[in-house]
């Protein structure tokens, strides 16, 4: 009877796990085991992830849509209301989201999308409400803080990832918007990291008095970022040309080069761009890789679930369909493991859950996460206690 009973919770737990998440064999990294749940799939062409304080998650679409996911990985069917209008065309679309670090007083939500600007477009910040009405969320009271001026005819190179600071003024991202000789006008916003305070107000840049909001400039597409735990500098991925991808250190009034140097190549003819690879008075990368790996989402891991990669930066890669963990020793890159290699799709997004755990956003529509093997996974644990 005994055997009986324990077979039953067995097959009940194996039961309640598929229904919640599908999970993947093992996989071996350098340094610990983990396994790969799918635990949403059906996202149209997700860009950007937020953690609600309950543990539910923001997942924004490309296409336009703000989706709702439960922490059992179950996606409500119904979009939130009150998303600004978008366009959905080329790379744009709806893009990051982020909470206000007093999200749980404020309820304001970030959101960063290509939006209509005269007859162009261009990336564009907005803050709203995030309201709950019973099980229905919407957005209200609908702020624009930010629109990158002048806008471009072009469809590529938005960016955009939004990071507070450890004050809680706000860090956008962006793109030179395909026209290279953007990045280093400084009259001009594209190709360039803005820093504003959460309402959109600007603070003081110098040198930039001209053009208060800018922070760097010099950037061709910057899709992944993150504040260092400890420095509290913003740390982001870059998109080169053909070659060329960066990891740099965003610091204030620095300029990163592009298109007067970059390790990448003219696409087609290969040729060298602008004046090489350095230049007085522009920024090295910390890290680059020549072939591209096309990177896009940051973090840096804290948590206790996964200690052996304590203190690493984990990037996504949308070419060869990775991720990509970094060892650290400072500000340098003492080693890369590449992960998940052509298994899951292209990595769009990289979070760290309240949990600890690691969540991956895939371009193929597949919310992932990541838990270690000597761990039993949230679903498991609750089948169990609930049978």
């Amino acid at each position: 009877m005994r055997q009986y009973f324990l077979t039953l919770l067995t097959s009940v737990i194996l039961i309640g796990a598929s229904q919640a998440a599908e999970q993947s064999d093992v996989i071996q990294s350098e340094r610990l085991a983990f396994r790969v749940e799918t635990l949403t799939r059906g996202l149209d062409h997700p860009w950007g992830l937020a953690f609600l304080p309950d543990g539910k998650m923001l997942v924004t679409e490309r296409i336009g849509r703000l989706r709702l996911i439960n922490k059992d990985g179950s996606l409500e069917p119904k979009a939130i209301a009150g998303v600004p209008p978008v366009v959905f065309e080329g790379q744009g679309g709806l893009l990051d989201i982020a909470l206000h670090p007093r999200f749980s007083n404020t309820r304001w939500v970030y959101l960063a999308y290509a939006g209509r600007e005269g007859e162009g477009l261009a990336t564009q910040v907005v803050r709203a409400k995030l309201i709950q009405s019973g099980q229905d969320y919407r957005l209200e009271n609908l702020q624009q803080i930010y629109r990158q001026r002048p806008a471009g005819k072009r469809d590529v190179h938005f960016g955009a990832r939004l990071v507070f600071d450890h004050k809680g003024n706000l860090f956008i991202t962006q793109g030179e918007r395909g026209e290279q000789n953007r990045a280093q006008d400084l009259n001009d916003l594209a190709g360039k990291s803005i820093h504003l305070k959460d309402n959109g107000a600007y603070l003081p840049q110098p040198p930039f008095t001209q053009n208060a909001a800018i922070f760097s400039y010099g950037h061709r597409n910057m899709q992944g970022a993150a504040l260092h735990p400890q420095t509290g500098e913003l740390w982001a991925t870059e998109h080169g040309p053909q070659g060329g991808d960066e990891l740099n250190i965003v610091r204030q009034g620095k300029n990163y080069g592009w298109p007067v140097i970059s390790y990448g190549a003219n696409y087609g003819t290969g040729t060298k761009i602008g004046e090489g690879v350095s230049k007085p008075g522009m920024e090295q990368p910390i890290h680059q890789w020549t072939p591209s790996i096309a990177p896009s989402g940051l973090a840096f891991y804290q948590g206790s679930a996964f200690p052996a990669w304590r203190g690493n930066v984990l990037v996504g890669a949308l070419k060869f369909q990775m991720l990509v963990r970094l060892e650290l020793k400072g500000n340098q890159v003492t080693h890369e493991e590449r992960l998940l290699k052509n298994q899951y799709g292209r990595i769009r997004d990289v979070r760290v859950g309240l949990d600890g755990l690691i969540y991956l956003l895939t371009d193929e529509g597949l919310l992932l996460r990541l838990i270690p093997e000597n761990e039993v996974s949230a679903e498991l644990k609750v089948s169990a206690a609930q049978h």
